[in-house]
């Protein structure tokens, strides 16, 4: 019968074969198919014939086609096939489509929607023909009547695809239904709507088929809809990396995230991988990426970005076209993300708004982490990103040798946290990938070696980090070599910055130390001063780091090593004989440094101590090498007067003076090395024998150092060649060497004080030594001040620095004010007698202190070590502390003869410096600084542990309130306002320590608040300073915007109204402002305090504004595919994000109201001329655009169903009445001020200019304040249309604009003009002068 079959369809006609077929029953045919496709015989043949003999003309031909071909689908999905035999029957069934009428392909359609609703396909082969039925029916134009009603062939379709996404997918066939609408033409919500039922099948599948999936979608979001695909992939893995880090807290987990990370960071890497791929080939999809994310800034981040969605981006920078565009967003969303957290933090209204959220540097860091899995498409764009971020925002600027930021201390903070960001991508990046730290290395030192007038600390930093890492790994690194040969051309600074960071390479690598030193060598000759600074500076971090053998431990020796050094130690072996012979080859190479330059000499000498503490078997080599240079300048004879040759010290070449021998720092090395040597080598070489000659060397120097002490104390001025009419102006060269001769003898002074000190014992012969040499040290210090005036060169000004030890500065204090011992009474009542001497101890540790907040450290011996110096610091602090409260200023100043500051006001300015320097650099030590403050009774040892710093610096903080209490209480004419501004000072930097939400803050808060109210001073300075505390610390409380109210009215009330007619009752809400504060000083303040406050108004509207768009946006896709219950899900979820917007919305209004009560009384207030007028003018135009703004909002809100709330009726109501009306008129208070200048004299026509040009500047921001006012009406019209609400009712448009010329006002003022300008035609110095303000006149006749 088949055969039969098969030769009638070889027929030109196929009458007979149709015939035939007709006799046969459907199911014969069927079953004889089924035999033909199981045995694989022709089978194509066979189907061919029978569709021949089934013409779709005949309508039973066309049911009994259909028949078939159900058949061949059904045969095709049982799997019984042979895959050639099933691929040929599905082309023939492919190619038979079109023959259909349109009723049959909508049954056949409906039969694969069916057999997917019940999952009965069993292998999805036969998914290929839908697409095919499915545009063959959308081409039938005719309108087909069937089970579905009366629609045309589009319609149909569009009725099948919606029945398709709401049916339930099986999970083998989801990828397969995907692929498959690539081949169908949809509509824009068709679309929509099959892109929505893809996302949602994403939970339902394995991680594995999420990739194949994503890969489909892509290829389908060519169509259409790419923001959707692109928003469903970023929230998916999203949410996948959200449940994924809760997991790893412990917290229950969905079924969703039960694989491994590795599972799940390889499956994003490979979907990244894809993405991109995609966005090479429709770069419209890299477009809508970057607007959808762009978008998402502008309102919840958290929506947009995530670690996915950054490492999206960072592999998006591979594609040239998108690689500026993505780093541009990447440094955007950094630096918003870190001005947002620093806006929250500072504000507690802020706060209890807005969620705190992670921060993007989190998320960036998180990303770096998760590269690990194989993520190497991201690791170029993070190394990239990280070079970018330090590049943009690290220091750009030196003083004094030291980086420093310019701009805002906003900004500053921001900037510094983005170049940090920058660092630890670069760092973690390192660390993680083998393949990529060769090229980070590169492009760090290629930064250190190019940018030489730039700063690049934080480059060094990152290179110090980098090494300490790996430093077996980079020991055979060539770039590093290669960065030494230019040692010589780079500053001082960078050279010391990249030793200290090459150091552990050193260690380890013996071909590295090598190249280095022959470098050195070279430099140690260089032409150029700096390289050869640089030299000995690179020799000394050798000597200091390659330790010999039998040197004392760093425990022993109280230094503190570097974790770098640690490192390294356990790392590394090294030959310690090896390094004695290496170090004094290099002490020789420094030797040759005593016959050059003083400033090299003066590295020298510096270096010197911190090498001998570090190897303590160079003391020898160290002590003679000082020795042999000391004595070069030392007088041996006992009796010759003075005992140092100081002509000796002073070069003349070429008609100039120079410094040759800085012999007050040879002398000062010296000594501290010496003391050192005592109280460290010797102890511990007891009963050992000790060679002779180096003991005969030790002895030798004290009676040195003693015998420059007798004779300087024996020297006269003449002894000097200097006395007071000696000539010490700059301009000479005999000026010039005296001056560095007097500087020089100061020097040493101060070395002989210190030293005498160290080994006096408290003997009181040596104290009155000590008190002799401070009269020679005052006699030439007088002698300066009185002769040398303001013209100090650069050297003077440099050795005016104190040579004594920030050390012993902090136990001379404490011996001259703490120490009660007996036995030491009478001997330090010695100095105790000098209060020339004890002002002289307290002004040295204010200057120590100064240094160090300028340059981060101190100079002297243990001054680099931070350690040392937080030590001295607290040890400093403690007595200045003490001494200040054990007397006040008024009772020292009361007993007082002499001139200059008393010795409590000086301990007073010391600790605000102290305060202010340990917030700067010891953050983390806080807690033990406060301790150090507090000498416990040996009853509150054991609770020592328990107390917090908000504790601590609230006892601290009672203390200084107590001052101030008792200063503000005393007679007005006692009034130190000096002493008050350094107490509110101390106390704010003391306020910053306590923790917001803590009793001791509130406290702090309440006191503040009662001194600006009980209290009235009319010293501006203190004034100011105590509103700013005062505003400081009510923002971490909750919105100033009713202190502004209130103080407003007091400004008010204090300085009278615009309109002299109006008597005001005045308020006295705080007695801190009065006529002489009132303004400029609290006006100014309160103005500065109501532009933060608009500032957080504007972020917020910014805010709720982005999320408007976004759900505006998801309620649109909402709309469209409310059949899907995940849609309607996401809808409920869109709905319920409204409340806290409505939260929001609220406080914004409470906000503006409150300020447009603040400004109201403001501008009725008769402010004087100047910055006050012009900083209200401008804040007025601020909040007309904040109102704006808001206004804006709303527009946008009225899209949906919500209408206007009726608080922001009476908003609009609160401007019009309270707010716009005054505004015009203070504008013409502003304006008549100006035209009532009285006429002036020739003589004073220059003051007049002045005036005028002061008043120009005040009315420059009246037409900006015009029109913000119009703009705020203009939306405000186009709002009340919208909402069908009447804003407008309570405004009154303006007339401001309406203009009309007066002719004979113009008449009058064009005569007088004339009449000005004859009487002044000898004058022509002032004709333009004068000129000015007569223009401006005549715009007076405009009204």
């Amino acid at each position: 019968m088949d055969l039969k079959i098969l030769s009638l369809a070889t027929d030109k006609t196929t009458d007979k074969l149709q015939e035939f077929l007709q006799t046969l029953k459907t199911d014969d045919l069927t079953n004889l198919l089924q035999s033909r496709a199981v045995k694989g015989r022709a089978v194509g043949a066979f189907l061919r014939a029978i569709f021949k003999g089934f013409p779709c003309s005949d309508e039973d031909g066309a049911l009994r086609r259909s028949k078939i071909y159900c058949c061949c689908i059904q045969l095709v999905e049982s799997g019984d096939l042979q895959q050639e035999v099933a691929s040929e029957i599905i082309g023939l069934l492919m190619l038979e489509v079109h023959h259909f009428p349109g009723p049959l392909l909508v049954e056949l359609a409906s039969e694969f929607v069916d057999a997917i609703r019940e999952d009965s396909l069993v292998n999805g082969k036969s998914l290929e023909l839908l697409p095919i039925i499915l545009t063959a029916l959308a081409t039938k134009k005719e309108v087909l009547t069937c089970g579905k009603g009366d629609l045309n062939g589009e319609e149909h379709k569009r009725q099948l695809i919606d029945s398709l996404c709401s049916v339930r997918w099986a999970q083998r066939h989801v990828i397969q239904l995907t692929s498959m609408f690539k081949d169908v033409h949809l509509t824009a919500e068709e679309m929509e709507l099959v892109v929505a039922k893809v996302l949602a099948m994403f939970s339902k599948l394995n991680l594995q088929e999420i990739p194949p999936l994503v890969y489909q979608l892509l290829v389908l979001s060519s169509k259409g809809s790419r923001r959707s695909v692109l928003d469903g992939i970023i929230a998916f893995f999203s949410e996948l990396d959200k449940q994924h880090s809760e997991e790893q807290s412990g917290d229950e987990l969905s079924e969703l995230v039960t694989a491994p990370a590795d599972e799940l960071y390889h499956v994003e890497g490979t979907v990244i991988l894809h993405i991109v791929f995609a966005i090479k080939l429709d770069c419209e999809l890299g477009r809508e990426l970057l607007k959808h994310l762009k978008a998402g800034q502008q309102g919840d981040s958290r929506k947009s970005l995530c670690p996915f969605s950054i490492a999206l981006l960072l592999s998006l920078t591979r594609v040239q076209r998108f690689e500026e565009q993505v780093f541009d967003l990447l440094k955007t969303s950094v630096i918003k993300s870190f001005k947002d957290l620093q806006l929250l933090q500072g504000s507690k209204f802020l706060q209890t708004l807005v969620p705190q959220r992670t921060c993007v540097s989190t998320m960036i860091l998180e990303v770096v982490k998760n590269s690990v899995h194989s993520w190497d498409h991201v690791t170029q764009g993070l190394i990239e990103l990280g070079f970018i971020l330090m590049d943009s925002y690290g220091p750009k600027k030196v003083l004094d040798g030291k980086a420093v930021e310019i701009g805002s201390s906003l900004s500053k903070m921001t900037n510094q946290h983005a170049c940090k960001l920058g660092a630890n991508i670069l760092l973690e990046t390192f660390k993680i990938h083998e393949m990529i730290r060769q090229e980070i290395l590169e492009q760090v030192l290629n930064r250190v070696v190019t940018r030489t007038s730039s700063p690049i600390n934080h480059f060094l930093d990152l290179l110090s980090d980098i090494i300490m890492y790996a430093p077996l790994i980079l020991q055979s690194c060539s770039k590093v070599t290669e960065t030494f040969d230019y040692l010589s051309f780079l500053p001082l600074q960078t050279v010391q910055g990249l030793l200290r960071a090459v150091q552990p390479l050193l260690k380890v690598s013996m071909s590295m130390r090598d190249s280095l030193i022959l470098v050195l060598r070279k430099a140690m000759f260089a032409s150029q001063l700096d390289a050869r600074k640089s030299a000995v500076a690179g020799f000394l971090l050798l000597l200091k780091n390659f330790r010999v053998l039998g040197s004392l431990s760093s425990s022993q020796c109280s230094q503190s090593i570097g974790v770098t050094q640690v490192h390294v130690d356990v790392h590394s072996r090294y030959n310690s004989v090896a390094n004695e012979t290496f170090c004094l080859e290099i002490i020789d190479s420094l030797r040759r440094c005593l016959g050059q330059q003083a400033d090299v000499r003066l590295m020298l000498y510096e270096g010197f101590y911190d090498v001998l503490r570090r190897n303590s078997q160079l003391a020898n080599s160290i002590m003679q090498t000082l020795f042999s240079q000391l004595k070069l300048s030392y007088e041996p004879e006992p009796d010759l007067l003075p005992p140092l040759k100081l002509g000796a010290c002073v070069l003349t070449q070429g008609g100039q003076i120079f410094l040759q021998e800085p012999l007050d720092h040879l002398l000062s090395c010296i000594q501290h090395c010496l003391a050192w040597y005592k109280s460290k080598v010797i102890p511990l070489q007891q009963g050992e024998e000790r060679e002779e000659e180096e003991e005969g060397l030790y002895h030798e120097l004290d009676d040195m150092l003693e015998s420059i002490t007798i004779r300087m104390i024996k020297s006269e001025l003449e002894d000097f060649e200097l006395d007071k009419s000696a000539d010490f102006s700059q301009s000479t060269s005999v000026g010039i060497k005296n001056n560095i001769c007097a500087c020089l003898i100061m020097g040493v002074c101060e070395v002989l004080i210190e030293y005498n000190f160290s080994i006096s014992n408290f003997s009181k012969s040596k104290f009155e030594e000590i008190l002799s040499l401070f009269t020679c040290y005052k006699r030439f210090s007088d002698i300066l001040n009185e002769k040398a005036g303001k013209g100090k060169t650069k050297m003077t000004s440099k050795t005016h620095d104190s040579l004594l030890s920030m050390k012993f500065v902090s136990d001379l204090l404490s011996a001259l004010f703490r120490d009660s011992v007996q036995s030491h009474e009478e001997s330090l009542s010695v100095l105790r007698s000098s209060s020339e001497f004890m002002h002289y101890a307290v002004n040295v540790a204010l200057q120590k202190v100064q240094q160090l907040i300028r340059r981060g450290h101190v100079s002297g011996p243990d001054g680099q070590n931070p350690d040392k110096v937080f030590q001295n610091l607290c040890d400093i602090t403690r007595v200045l502390l003490w001494r200040y409260m054990s007397i006040p200023i008024s009772v020292e100043e009361s007993g007082k003869k002499e001139k200059g500051k008393s010795i409590s006001l000086l301990c007073l300015e010391g600790l605000q410096k102290t305060f202010s320097a340990v917030q700067q650099f010891y953050q983390p030590k806080i807690q033990q600084f406060l301790r150090a403050l507090d000498v416990p009774g040996p009853e509150e040892e054991g609770e020592e542990a328990g107390i917090t710093v908000t504790q601590r610096a609230a006892f601290q903080i009672r203390q200084f309130q107590r001052s101030l209490l008792n200063l503000l209480s005393g007679e007005e004419e006692d009034f130190n306002s000096r002493e008050a501004l350094l107490l509110i000072t101390i106390l704010s930097a003391l306020s910053r320590m306590l923790e917001p939400s803590s009793p001791q803050f509130m406290q702090m808060l309440s006191w503040t608040a009662k001194i600006c109210k009980e209290y009235s001073q009319e010293d501006a300075s203190f004034c100011k300073s105590l509103m700013n505390l005062f505003f400081s610390l009510h923002v971490l409380y909750k919105s100033p915007v009713t202190l502004l109210r209130d103080l407003s009215q007091d400004i008010h009330g204090q300085l009278g109204d615009i309109d002299q007619d109006v008597e005001i009752e005045k308020t006295n809400h705080f007695a801190m402002v009065n006529v002489r504060t009132a303004a400029p000083t609290v006006c100014l303040l309160v103005l500065s305090q109501a532009e933060k406050v608009l500032e957080e108004v504007d972020w917020l509207i910014t805010k709720i504004k982005g999320s408007v768009n976004q759900e505006t946006v998801s309620d649109e896709m909402t709309a469209d595919g409310d059949r899907n219950a995940g849609q309607v899900h996401q809808k409920d979820a869109s709905s319920q994000a409204r409340p806290p917007n409505l939260l929001i919305e609220k406080a914004i209004i409470m906000q503006l109201g409150t300020l447009v009560t603040f400004f109201h009384e403001l501008v009725q207030t008769a402010l004087p001329s100047g910055s006050c007028v012009d900083t209200l003018l401008k804040d007025l135009s601020k909040i007309y655009s904040t109102l704006t703004a808001f206004v804006k909002y709303y527009l946008q809100v009225c899209q949906s169903s919500r209408g206007i709330p009726n608080t922001v009726e009476k908003l609009v109501k609160l401007t019009g009445s309270h707010l716009t009306p005054v505004c015009y008129s203070f504008i013409s208070y502003v304006q008549n001020k100006r035209s009532n200048t009285p006429k002036c004299t020739d003589k004073e026509k220059a003051a007049v200019g002045t005036i005028m040009a002061k008043v120009l500047r005040e009315t420059k921001p009246i037409p900006n304040l015009v029109f913000a006012i119009e703009q705020y009406e203009k939306f405000l019209i186009q709002l009340s249309k919208k909402s069908k609400v009447n804003l407008m009712q309570h405004m009154k448009l303006s007339t401001s604009r309406d203009f009309k010329i007066k002719g004979n006002i113009l008449d009058m003022v064009l005569r007088e003009d004339g009449e000005d300008e004859n009487g002044e035609g000898t004058a022509p110095a002032h004709t333009e002068q004068d000129r000015e303000p007569a223009k401006k006149k005549r715009k007076i006749c405009l009204s």
